[in-house]
């Protein structure tokens, strides 16, 4: 007998364009342990039907989606022109509004503008030359004293407050002694009423987060005493007939002494993680010092020795692909670090134990790029000792771990739910308070998750003092975008099933592409979409319809429709959109700069926002949680009003458990009957060969 002896193992082969055939057969990767992956007869032939029909189905399913789209596009929408403008001296690079709606921040190509939100007239300028503001972050500290964190293109961290029709330099957070020595900030942002600030920096090929705390109360009693001084000056020179100018002005930070900031934590990207000379598991629980945070996995039992061991096993089973990975590797950035500040609340003891002021954070949230933890630190710690120093580097508190790496995050406004997207399309939505998860759901799509975000109504406190809204219940919708250019609505309901409603298909067409997408933040049920080809849609999030258009005036253009600049003021209920003037060909071979102007669009204005101002629900603003009683309270609150849903699904669950015992009894009953004729039949062979051996 020919036995037939495999000379060589089958390795996997490695991945080229060129392997690739047109014929889809042979398009897969073949099993390393079969010698022949086609089908036998008649199979193949049947593989090839469906294949047929699956074809023939799907460029039908194509060309219905193409005829639906088309009539979709010959309906009329109404196109919405602009209701105001702004004219710009120079190029406008970001956009930022006040807490109150009174003002409009700019970030131009030589400083920072002040606009009036209500007569849309400039107010104040801070010009520097060869500064160019590229991000911005403004918030009230409280009265008319706004404070203001910029980035400039040449990565320059500035503090500065605006109050008196006047804008003054506080710090430059990361000036440079030497320029070939310097750090770049990547992000500056302030807590909202300006307890906290954080920075992003990177420098040497690494990255870190500073946290800084600012004396509030002491800048603003220093402002107002410094304005009175300068009153009063102002009202000396005027008797002795001296002129000067009707409004105090403070132009430099040599004018004005304020207390100095403190930075209270310095955040590095946590380790990789190595061997370890750790031998027994109380070691490892010795080493997280209190116990209570585990889950970073630092601190583990496995020695170096195994883990050389684990490399060269993967190293020599993936070498093949490995070796065509290797060619193609681009230089290692630093991490980037994505953080938000968390308001006091939750049932954990740590963050219950912190009091403070009402509307002040207490923790901030971060995560790294690449990495798949999300990490929580407390800004306020509990001071056991008075001899205790705070810890400028210090271990999280809470550490989160997940599935996948994180790709975007997003938390609401009241910071009670944290949405993270992850690689490969998976969301989770964590209610923080609880710390548990209201959903984890994967989008129905082959693309992974570019952008996250809550639509949640944004409510108007009139006392313009800081704080958040506290929802009792649990519903949340978030807005999720891809990088295909497809997006959906989620919305999770404890205790109910999560439902996914699509807005956008996947886009072939690269020029079609959305470049922004984000929810109204004055009317929820309305998105706004910007594309790469200078449209901008306004939608609708329950049914995905098209409402309107914003149109320019024929003379100008949205101004860079990759990365549009724009602002939605939930105060004013009004869109800033920046737009430049067309230049001709022959502008364009001068390298002439197109005038920029801000266009606004008031959706006061519009007729259409009357239908959705009537179902729109009003949400009460509550102030947030204190206390231990107040939190149980509203605990026990959110249980109550879950109470029906909760039985429900109690309800579902117990009788799936008994659907599975009658089938598992079903089986069992089987099983014996099948049992009890085999063993009958048996009985009566053994019988009868016993009669007739008889």
């Amino acid at each position: 007998m020919r036995v037939y002896m495999r000379k060589s193992l089958l390795q996997i082969p490695s991945p080229s364009e060129e392997a690739c055939s047109v014929d889809e057969e042979e398009a897969f990767l073949k099993d390393p342990e079969q010698i022949q992956d086609e089908l036998p007869q008649p199979f193949r032939m049947i593989s090839k039907l469906i294949n047929t029909l699956i074809d023939d189905a799907w460029s039908t399913i194509q060309n219905r989606t193409q005829i639906k789209l088309a009539q979709q596009l010959k309906k009329q929408s109404p196109v919405l022109e602009a209701t105001g403008q702004i004219q710009i001296s120079g190029k406008t690079n970001c956009l930022a509004s006040s807490d109150d709606g009174e003002y409009v921040f700019a970030g131009v190509s030589k400083g920072l503008c002040v606009f009036s939100a209500l007569t849309n007239l400039a107010v104040s300028a801070w010009e520097e030359e060869d500064v160019e503001v590229t991000s911005l972050c403004v918030t009230c500290l409280g009265g008319q004293v706004y404070l203001i964190a910029t980035v400039d293109d040449m990565g320059i961290a500035r503090l500065l407050v605006y109050f008196s029709n006047f804008i003054t330099l506080i710090k430059v957070i990361n000036e440079p002694e030497d320029v070939s020595r310097r750090n770049l900030c990547t992000k500056f942002e302030l807590s909202r009423g300006g307890d906290f600030a954080g920075v992003m920096l990177e420098g040497n090929g690494e990255s870190w987060l500073e946290v800084y705390r600012f004396p509030k109360d002491s800048w603003l009693r220093e402002l107002e005493l410094a304005q009175t001084t300068s009153q009063k000056q102002q009202t000396a020179d005027s008797q002795d007939g001296v002129l000067t100018e009707t409004v105090p002005h403070i132009s430099s930070v040599g004018d004005l002494k304020l207390s100095p900031s403190v930075i209270i934590m310095k955040i590095k990207p946590p380790k990789s993680i190595s061997g370890t000379s750790l031998k027994s598991p109380f070691e490892v629980l010795q080493k997280t010092e209190d116990g209570s945070v585990i889950g970073s996995g630092q601190n583990h039992m496995i020695s170096s020795r195994q883990w050389e061991e684990q490399e060269t096993i993967f190293q020599s089973v993936y070498k093949k692909y490995l070796d065509t990975v290797e060619s193609k590797k681009t230089e290692d950035k630093p991490c980037e670090g994505t953080f938000d500040f968390l308001l006091p609340g939750g049932l954990l003891p740590m963050f219950g134990e912190v009091k403070g002021p009402t509307g002040v954070p207490v923790a901030i949230s971060l995560w790294w790029s690449g990495n798949h933890d999300l990490l929580k630190y407390l800004l306020v710690r509990p001071t056991k000792d008075k001899n205790d120093k705070t810890e400028v580097e210090p271990k999280p508190d809470v550490v989160w771990p997940n599935a996948r790496p994180i790709l975007c995050s997003a938390v609401s406004r009241c910071t009670k739910y944290i949405a993270l997207g992850l690689t490969e399309g998976l969301l989770t939505v964590w209610d923080a308070y609880l710390g548990l998860p209201l959903s984890v759901l994967s989008i129905p799509r082959d693309s992974d998750i570019r952008h996250v975000q809550f639509m949640e109504p944004h409510t108007v406190n009139k006392d313009n003092v800081t704080c958040s809204t506290f929802q009792v219940n649990p519903k949340t919708q978030v807005l999720v975008s891809c990088k295909d250019g497809a997006s959906h609505v989620v919305v999770s309901v404890r205790g109910r099933d999560t439902t996914v409603t699509r807005l956008t298909e996947r886009s072939e067409d690269q020029s079609s592409l959305p470049s922004a997408i984000q929810s109204i933040p004055f009317q929820p049920n309305l998105v706004l979409f910007m594309s790469r080809n200078g449209t901008i849609a306004l939608m609708d999030s329950t049914d995905g319809a098209l409402i309107c258009n914003f149109g320019l005036p024929a003379s100008h253009a949205l101004a860079t429709p990759w990365d549009p600049v724009f602002l939605l003021d939930p105060e004013r209920q009004s869109l800033f959109i920046r737009g430049d003037k067309k230049l001709s060909p022959d502008e364009l071979l001068e390298g002439k700069v197109a005038a920029s102007s801000l266009f606004i669009f008031n959706f006061n204005q519009f007729s259409f926002m009357e239908s959705y101002r009537d179902t729109q629900t009003s949400v009460q603003a509550a102030k947030h949680p204190g206390t231990w009683e107040e939190r149980c309270e509203l605990y026990l609150q959110d249980r109550l009003q879950s109470l029906g849903d909760r039985n429900k699904a109690m309800a579902e669950c117990w009788n799936q458990l008994q659907q599975h015992a009658a089938s598992v009894r079903q089986r069992q009953e089987k099983h014996l009957n099948r049992t009890a004729v085999t063993q009958r039949s048996q009985i009566q062979s053994t019988r009868v060969k016993q009669g007739a051996k008889a």
